[in-house]
């Protein structure tokens, strides 16, 4: 299990976390949506395909860009934690504690 959590607040909690480039991917259906504003940054990357930015707020703070969401992969991404293709997930890097 992996969960992010930011400000003593749970952003994320999965069973089926997705381990890449030093990063945790998260299921869409296992982000609490409430807590993300999308933003106007993007980028691209090979391995990720276009990945949109969103800022966390909670309790009247912002960590702008502290998430994006990969909607597809142009590539098959190699296995990490299940050999499947990843796909449609959210990444927290900047939080206060990703636990396993």
């Amino acid at each position: 299990m992996a969960r992010a959590i930011w400000n003593g607040v749970v952003l994320a909690e999965t069973d089926y976390p997705v381990r890449l480039e030093g990063n945790v991917y998260f299921p869409p259906d296992d982000v609490r949506q409430e807590y993300l504003v999308k933003t106007r940054s993007w980028s691209l990357c090979p391995w990720k395909g276009l990945a949109r930015y969103y800022s966390v707020r909670v309790g009247g703070q912002e960590n702008k860009n502290a998430a994006w969401y990969c909607g597809g992969h142009r590539r098959r991404v190699p296995p990490v934690s299940r050999p499947r293709p990843v796909s449609s997930r959210y990444a927290a890097p900047d939080v206060d504690a990703l636990t396993d």
